[in-house]
């Protein structure tokens, strides 16, 4: 649309303005080209080939493999040892029992003790409570009583009866009469060797004196077997205290019977 003006000059409208627009766009344009370009803008990471894909998908489930073995050696069972990596001084190189060994001038891998080694509270030096008899002028003088570093009570020879029916009476018996039943299998047998086990309650063994009893129990006499090995010392005394109350039971007196007991008694 033309607008005309008194003097007959025609102008349309927007013209001017849009002269006057172009020239600010063509202006902005070569402002804009002078800045710089990112080099960067363009750059794009290549895909990588297929068979490194394939090879670091491989590796992923390769590793996967200890995971699966660890987890299922947890839940199973095998006669196998483990696997043992880090031995931390556990597998070395060493002797079995009765090997020979070219280290030392007798051949023998186990070297012998010490002649005078004593263990670590191992000084025995008390002769009454660890042998039951001390010597004098060469011979041995057992003692009568139990020794000091013992108590006698109920608990002494319950401990003693526990101990006595495993170590003593497969062969003394359960009463003490010594016809336990591997005496009697070797009755029975007629071993020609073999000793009859010895009554508990003869006046022989009545007779002796603690120290001697209990000697017996460690060192063993005649054809019998010590047993100082497989009885610590405090349990071969309560056994003298049990086989004192066997004996006791089969001899008492009637002044320590109980009144009600004494009519059933022979």
């Amino acid at each position: 649309m033309t607008r005309t003006d008194g003097n007959g000059n025609g102008e349309t409208p927007g013209s001017g303005s849009g002269a006057h627009g172009d020239g600010n766009g063509a202006g902005g344009a070569d402002a804009g080209s002078d800045l710089p370009r990112n080099p960067l803008a363009d750059l794009r990471l290549r895909r990588p080939p297929f068979w490194m894909i394939a090879l670091f998908l491989i590796l992923v489930v390769v590793s996967w493999i200890p995971l699966v073995a660890a987890a299922l050696r947890r839940v199973s069972t095998s006669e196998a040892p483990p696997i043992h990596l880090i031995q931390d001084m556990d597998n070395q190189p060493r002797y079995r029992g009765q090997q020979a060994s070219p280290v030392f001038a007798d051949g023998r891998s186990e070297r012998p003790a010490v002649v005078g080694t004593v263990a670590r509270n191992g000084l025995q030096n008390d002769d009454h409570y660890f042998r039951g008899y001390a010597s004098r002028g060469g011979k041995p003088e057992f003692f009568a009583d139990f020794p000091q570093q013992v108590k006698v009570d109920e608990a002494l020879i319950r401990r003693g009866m526990q101990k006595y029916e495993i170590y003593c009476s497969a062969c003394h018996g359960y009463d003490g009469m010594g016809q336990g039943p591997v005496n009697q299998r070797a009755v029975e047998l007629q071993e020609p060797k073999w000793v009859q086990a010895a009554s508990l309650h003869s006046d022989q063994v009545k007779q002796r004196p603690n120290g001697h009893v209990y000697n017996t129990i460690t060192n063993g006499i005649r054809n019998m077997a010590g047993y100082g090995s497989q009885i610590p010392v405090g349990d071969r005394w309560a056994i003298v205290a049990y086989i004192r109350a066997l004996q006791l039971s089969q001899n008492a007196p009637a002044n320590v019977v109980p009144a009600e007991r004494l009519s059933t008694l022979k």
